[in-house]
């Protein structure tokens, strides 16, 4: 049924014609109705592409929830409301390059296409670099178990580009195991190969810096809880970031635009 927005904007089917809203587009959208129906997409030979594909996506999107979740106590701040649309993407790019197994069944070996997601940035409208110019350095242990953000002395007021009102920032490094996913047949769906370590994850913060004030060497490490050790199976994603705040007598109150989280490296 059709329901009525406004003076002529509605969503739903009204006769042969449908008319909808696209995520993260403006307007309203309108589309022919008809297409095969589900059982037919299900079971029927002329969609077994079409099946195959199905298939395949939706491991990517649980791929790249992985990332999400594994920094998830960032996402809110540090994300755009398409990064579950842009992960998928990344992750479909890497389940194309497996050139072992079936189509509809091959794996995303994040492990072997690491490339693919260094340099995401959470937010596209948001360049960690734009926003954070001062020199720095990564680092991680040979076993991957750490990370290290290394920031030279600097004075922010020439090499941050702050929002209006903020007094003080934070930089942070964030360590987050990904696995490699491939199909279960026993479930009938994809898994991580390494679920204990899927989405394993430490972010780790530095003081709060003034924004008027020369700042020292300033190094921030991460390291994986419980001695965690990272396997074959697995990437880690080694993130930064930056995030404003505003003080107020004693108290720091985090700004809702301005902060910024890039994938620096995957190891």
């Amino acid at each position: 049924m059709a329901r009525q927005k406004g003076a002529l904007k509605y969503v739903g089917t009204l006769g042969d014609v449908r008319h909808f809203k696209i995520k993260g587009q403006e307007g309203y959208f309108a589309g022919m109705v008809g297409g095969p129906t589900g059982d037919q997409v299900l079971t029927a030979p002329e969609f077994e592409r079409t099946r195959e594909n199905m298939n395949e996506f939706g491991a990517c999107a649980k791929a790249g929830k992985a990332v999400r979740t594994g920094l998830s106590q960032l996402m809110k701040q540090m994300a755009d409301s398409q990064v579950t649309g842009r992960l998928t993407s990344i992750m479909k790019k890497i389940n194309l390059e497996d050139q072992t197994e079936a189509r509809g069944y091959r794996k995303i070996e994040i492990t072997s296409q690491r490339n693919y997601l260094k340099g995401f940035e959470f937010d596209k409208n948001i360049s960690f670099n734009g926003i954070f110019n001062a020199p720095f350095s990564v680092t991680h242990g040979t076993d991957r178990e750490t990370g290290d953000l290394v920031v030279p002395a600097f004075n922010p007021a020439n090499l941050v580009n702050a929002p209006s009102g903020a007094t003080h920032f934070r930089l942070l490094t964030a360590l987050s195991v990904v696995s490699d996913f491939e199909y279960n047949a026993t479930t009938n769906s994809y898994d991580p190969m390494d679920a204990a370590l899927n989405e394993v994850n430490n972010i780790q913060y530095s003081g709060y810096l003034d924004l008027y004030s020369p700042v020292p060497v300033t190094t921030v490490t991460a390291t994986l809880p419980n001695g965690a050790l990272p396997s074959a199976n697995t990437s880690v994603l080694q993130c930064i970031g930056i995030e404003f705040y505003q003080q107020v007598g004693a108290n720091y109150y985090l700004f809702a635009s301005g902060n910024c989280l890039k994938v620096e490296d995957v190891f």
